[in-house]
């Protein structure tokens, strides 16, 4: 297929933080998309233009103190605004403990619309452009991501990384290095591991919280619903999970035989079936 046809199409997806390099997330991404459009593979302008959504960080969420969460959305939300992303989801402050309820999603909705409609700097199309820290903040990033797809290219590209687990492995040593800065206090959380407040008991204070629980009604139906559908395609179920194993064993492209196999199998049926011919991961630690 022609580049031109494919990559005005994609959007990408990144998490927004509290650490520096969040504020230059967006540049730096456009500016790699835009060099590797160009130059490997002679793609238009249009095709240079990279399209993106932040989401903002659900690691900065914390169950202590959650009203503070929409204080770091807040902040969040102004990087990806100041970097031009072309769409935002604002997390809700008690999505650290549970499903957000109606009145922390509109409070989170109301942290985009304040910035967007009342915050003077936003309508600027980034204030901090030219700014030293900005300009060489991207330099530093973009480096270290080109580094970052060097070593993936050494492991045989994204699927040879993905053979030795290599992103996953990243990910999660990133996050118990997070945690363990966290919990020895080495990396100041206001209202987590400093500056806490001596009068409130947080897990009486979260014990007031009421949480999202389906209904015994709600339970009931989606299990009926399930087992409907697997009476409805018992007789494709088998031959459409043996096609799936087999196209697995071979190394063929799940994903396009998933296509046709959640026509006729359910989501435990499939994931049953690739136990079997892939094994269950299980992390070394």
């Amino acid at each position: 297929m022609d580049i031109d046809e494919i990559a005005p199409n994609l959007s990408f997806f990144f998490s927004n933080g509290m650490d520096p390099e969040y504020t230059v997330i967006g540049r730096v991404a456009r500016r790699i998309w835009a060099v590797a459009m160009k130059k490997k593979y002679g793609a238009s302008s249009g095709s240079m233009r990279l399209k993106y959504h932040i989401q903002t960080s659900g690691r900065s969420l914390h169950s202590q103190e959650i009203q503070f969460n929409d204080i770091r959305t807040t902040l969040q939300a102004l990087c990806a605004i100041y970097d031009n992303c072309n769409s935002l989801h604002t997390n809700a402050y008690d999505e650290a403990i549970t499903t957000p309820s109606s009145e922390s999603v509109r409070r989170a909705l109301a942290i985009q619309l304040i910035i967007n409609r009342e915050w003077g700097l936003a309508k600027n199309e980034n204030m901090n452009q030219g700014s030293f820290i900005v300009e060489d903040l991207t330099d530093l990033v973009e480096e270290a991501v080109l580094v970052e797809f060097d070593k993936i290219t050494d492991r045989g590209g994204v699927l040879g990384a993905m053979e030795t687990g290599y992103q996953r492995s990243k990910i999660q040593e990133e996050s118990m290095y997070y945690e363990r800065l966290k919990h020895s206090g080495e990396f100041p959380i206001v209202g987590v591991n400093t500056f806490l407040n001596p009068e409130i008991n947080f897990d009486e204070q979260n014990a007031t919280l009421e949480l999202a629980r389906a209904t015994d009604d709600e339970k009931d139906e989606q299990i009926n619903r399930l087992a409907d559908f697997q009476d409805r395609h018992k007789n494709e179920c088998a031959a459409a999970l043996e096609s799936l194993k087999k196209i697995a064993l071979q190394g063929d492209n799940v994903f396009e035989e998933l296509l046709e196999t959640v026509k006729h199998c359910s989501l435990g049926q499939i994931t049953t079936a690739l136990y079997e011919v892939g094994g269950q991961f299980r992390r070394n630690m």
